[in-house]
């Protein structure tokens, strides 16, 4: 179990004393003492449909702290939010694959060049590198 012999002693009193009942943690079935008040959620849920509709929730938490006096975290709000099925709208674009250079305006304008080092020569100080120029249409 990964307690001391002192601490299983009590375990074991407890259990012959009130039988599995002692076993449980004391504050279990109670509300824990940080959790947020339910009036203060179902006021921030009914905000978020009306008044603040189409808001994320990023920034309805800065506009409840600020207008409304409500100071939620953002995560906290996010949870109750999301439980109560209003979704932050996300706006997503499509990812840029790549970005197309423009075309130059006459052939053999745009020049490449190219630069492959060779390991043939190891032994040197530096390693000599073969540049290539290639001309590309446009």
């Amino acid at each position: 179990m990964g307690v001391s012999t002192r601490h299983t002693r009590r375990i074991l009193a407890a259990y012959r004393e009130k039988g599995a009942a002692a076993i449980a943690h004391g504050n279990r079935g109670r509300r824990p003492a940080n959790a947020t008040p339910s009036t203060l959620a179902i006021e921030a849920v009914r905000l978020a449909r009306t008044r603040y509709a189409g808001v994320n929730h990023t920034h309805l938490s800065e506009l409840l702290r600020e207008k409304e006096g409500i100071d939620i975290g953002r995560d906290t709000l996010r949870t109750i939010l999301t439980n109560a099925g209003v979704n932050s709208p996300r706006r997503r674009r499509p990812p840029k694959h790549r970005v197309r250079r423009q075309r130059m305006p006459r052939e053999g304008m745009l020049i490449q060049v190219d630069g492959s080092c060779n390991s043939i020569f190891i032994r040197l100080a530096w390693t000599p590198c073969a540049l290539q120029r290639n001309e590309k249409p446009s």
